[in-house]
């Protein structure tokens, strides 16, 4: 007895025509013609292929062929059970899922009766519990998402897998074991380590692999790949990432490893609303540099932004128009400003129009004068350690994510870490790090208390003292 006569299926002819060939599926319900790639990777699940891994960079059209992967299999098996996770709500729901939903809408009217489409599920309404989609964020401390499930047909796709807990793939042995269960693991290649990068390297004759690359995706512009490779250079992580999608390399001589950044610019955290803000604020006059803004509230940087070609009293009245901007709850305790050079008169102007303004000298000693050179190599490295903690998040920003993952650092000859200066960044064809250095200011809070007691107070109008005991 056949599958479709067990269920009274009314699509016999359809389950025939396409249960074997999810390319002509593709073509002749959604009325679009694959891209070589997608079409290779649409093929290498019919044929069998029980794990396939995909490499790409962005905006190569992964999110649309996992799409037409899954429907395809919803609509041609039964009974059939398939999850699809990633590592945060928003890449989960806003990307992927929202990706499928836009394929519903695409199918024939009576195909998409078949289909009910929730929230977080979409089922065959003759049978809701024996045939769906699920969608569930896969997270560390709740591992469960891909497990324990069993159907005669199963599938288990993971986007963003690089970003995925090892522990939740731990947990999906069981579910990944089955004969018939076919598992997808997709997305940008952003950690040289973990079972991602693993199922590309040393899993990898266990794997059906594909790696797309922007340069040669028709779905890419030319215009993007070029920015990319203007912006941040063509031997960057980040253009490795986001266009060439290879895995970033593991430079022993880069401060923050990229990894470290893109996990905290896709981290779940919310914001405490009772916690205080921050900003910190680097200066740039004219120029390529730009003056640059980050505010922190928590343990969250909320906002980055820049502005290029404002004078100092033109660069002060923006800066107090983002203060007076704020809910007056949420404005900012404490505004950390590069006080070097033209730092110094933007501080003095916002004391005077009352804002608690704080110069930071950067260049001062720092307090661990056995480790760093400088004030900025030890906020640099008090960065680099509340990243790697886990419970803070960045904005996604490219040019945050570039910046952040670019300065070099050496050891002098006492053994204490030196960071590259802007300048020696710049004669590597890359750009002033404006945005990074205002982020790693909002971390100057222990400078600034632990010299004035609180940041709140009236001390704001002292000069800046060197005392930073406690900054890491």
């Amino acid at each position: 007895m056949s599958e479709a006569t067990k269920i009274q299926n009314p699509f016999d002819d359809f389950i025939l025509k396409y249960r074997n060939d999810p390319v002509l599926f593709v073509e002749k319900v959604f009325g679009v013609q694959p891209d070589d790639w997608q079409s290779q990777f649409l093929r290498a699940i019919a044929d069998s292929n029980r794990r396939v891994s995909v490499r790409s960079g962005h905006g190569v059209g992964k999110s649309t062929a996992a799409s037409w992967a899954m429907l395809w299999y919803l609509l041609t098996r039964y009974p059939v059970k398939v999850v699809v996770t990633a590592p945060t709500s928003s890449q989960l729901f806003d990307a992927l899922f929202a990706e499928i939903k836009r394929w519903v809408k695409e199918l024939d009217p009576a195909l998409r009766e078949l289909l009910e489409v929730k929230s977080d599920r979409i089922e065959l309404r003759p049978s809701p519990t024996e045939a769906f989609i699920s969608a569930r964020t896969s997270r560390a401390e709740q591992p469960e998402a891909l497990q324990g499930i069993h159907s005669e047909h199963v599938m288990l796709v993971a986007d963003e897998a690089s970003g995925v807990p090892e522990a939740v793939f731990e947990a999906a042995a069981g579910s990944m074991s089955g004969h018939s269960a076919v598992t997808i693991l997709l997305g940008n290649p952003v950690r040289s380590s973990g079972y991602f990068y693993e199922t590309h390297n040393r899993l990898k004759d266990e794997w059906f692999t594909l790696h797309v690359n922007c340069e040669q995706s028709k779905r890419v512009s030319k215009e993007f790949v070029r920015e990319m490779a203007i912006k941040y250079g063509e031997e960057s992580n980040a253009y490795r990432v986001r266009v060439l999608g290879e895995f970033p390399l593991s430079d022993d001589d880069t401060m923050i490893p990229f990894s470290v950044v893109e996990q905290a610019m896709n981290r779940d955290i919310e914001v405490d609303q009772f916690s205080q803000m921050t900003y910190g604020i680097d200066v740039a006059r004219f120029g390529s540099d730009k003056s640059a803004l980050a505010k922190k509230k928590g343990n969250v940087i909320t906002e980055v932004k820049k502005w290029q070609g404002l004078d100092l009293m033109q660069l002060v009245g923006a800066i107090k128009n983002e203060y007076d901007a704020e809910e007056s709850l949420d404005r900012p305790s404490a505004i950390y400003i590069d006080s070097i050079g033209l730092g110094s008169g933007v501080v003095d102007r916002l004391r005077e129009l009352g804002l608690p303004a704080i110069g930071i000298n950067v260049s001062e000693s720092p307090a661990m004068k056995n480790a760093y050179v400088n004030l900025r190599a030890e906020l640099w490295g008090k960065m680099k350690n509340w990243l790697e903690q886990r419970g803070c998040a960045l904005p996604k920003d490219d040019d945050l994510l570039a910046e952040l993952t670019s300065p070099r650092y050496t050891f002098n000859s006492s053994g204490r870490l030196r960071l590259e200066s802007k300048d020696e960044m710049k004669k590597r064809g890359l750009s002033s790090p404006d945005l990074a250095d205002a982020c790693i200011l909002t971390l100057a809070g222990d400078a600034a208390v632990g010299i004035y007691g609180s940041a709140s107070g009236s001390s704001w109008t002292q000069p800046l003292k060197r005392l930073l005991k406690g900054v890491i």
